[in-house]
């Protein structure tokens, strides 16, 4: 990633999200230091990319508080989403699949130069600025292990034509671009082979490695991380936090920054599983049209 990057420590105390249908997690609360692997470990449906987004100040909580490199959650998200990023969370970081790889790469860059980088930066000769955006590109590439040269037209290759893997490597690719502190990444082990899953845990053990603190939602998480299950609650007692119970019928937020689906019941098998987190881009969707974000 162009050398060491400095992560962020997370903390949660209590943390919560309640919306119209009840709460979609609570009583989350653990201590991470800075460059930790988190994993949020769960059934489909149990508030898994709720958390995600909470800690990444994309959506707001509603009961208890965090606190990501410093800054208050709640109260300051966006101090919190310019050090961090997401990717691969279904209707907020969708690829387009008409778009070829180098497209999207070159969208990325240009969006963090125009939105990401100081006013000096942007006032850079032409020829330094795209010495910076190649720079920013290849050092992402690498850290996400994507190698265009195996792709089967290179960088021109079409999104609709990569392989799941290859997918996910290039939504990690585009959000390593900004450097983040805090990267967040959904459906981590979603419909991969367990060959590819070992791949994906020992790529963002990497990345933690390399200073970023990384946050991903999984169905099983690994040995050596900071584990977070999710899952309906029961009622908490005055002045305490709720315990999460066996999985029931869990709930969608409100007021997100950047919302999610996942509102159906913990499937029973690993297919089932798999058709209702499909279902997650769809839902998320219509909550950003509802939300006037689509």
């Amino acid at each position: 990633m162009g050398g060491t990057v400095a992560g962020v420590g997370v903390t949660a105390l209590g943390l919560g999200l309640e919306g119209p249908r009840g709460w979609a997690f609570r009583g989350v609360s653990f201590e991470a230091e800075p460059g930790s692997l988190i994993t949020i470990e769960g059934p489909s449906g149990t508030g898994r990319t709720c958390l995600l987004l909470a800690l990444t100040g994309r959506m707001k909580s509603t009961e208890g508080t965090a606190t990501v490199g410093g800054s208050a959650l709640p109260k300051r998200m966006a101090a919190v989403r310019r050090v961090s990023a997401v990717a691969h969370v279904p209707g907020v970081t969708d690829l387009e699949p008409a778009l070829t790889v180098a497209e999207h790469l070159h969208e990325r860059a240009l969006l963090q130069r125009r939105f990401g980088d100081s006013l000096r930066g942007l006032l850079r000769p032409r020829a330094e600025r795209k010495s910076d955006e190649r720079l920013r590109i290849d050092a992402a590439l690498t850290a996400a292990g994507l190698d265009l040269a195996s792709l089967p037209k290179g960088s021109r290759t079409a999104v609709r034509d990569l392989e799941r893997q290859e997918a996910l490597r290039l939504s990690l690719a585009l959000a390593l671009i900004g450097r983040p502190r805090l990267l967040g990444v959904d459906d981590t082990d979603l419909k991969l082979s367990d060959a590819e899953r070992a791949e994906i845990w020992a790529l963002l053990k990497s990345v933690a490695e390399s200073g970023t603190t990384v946050v991903a939602v999984c169905s099983e998480a690994p040995a050596g991380t900071v584990v977070l299950s999710t899952g309906p609650t029961e009622p908490a007692e005055p002045g305490g936090p709720a315990s999460p119970t066996s999985p029931t019928s869990p709930t969608s937020p409100t007021e997100p920054t950047e919302p999610t689906g996942a509102t159906d019941e913990a499937p029973a098998s690993r297919d089932a599983q798999e058709d209702v987190q499909e279902s997650d881009g769809k839902e998320a969707a219509d909550a950003l049209a509802e939300a006037g974000r689509a």
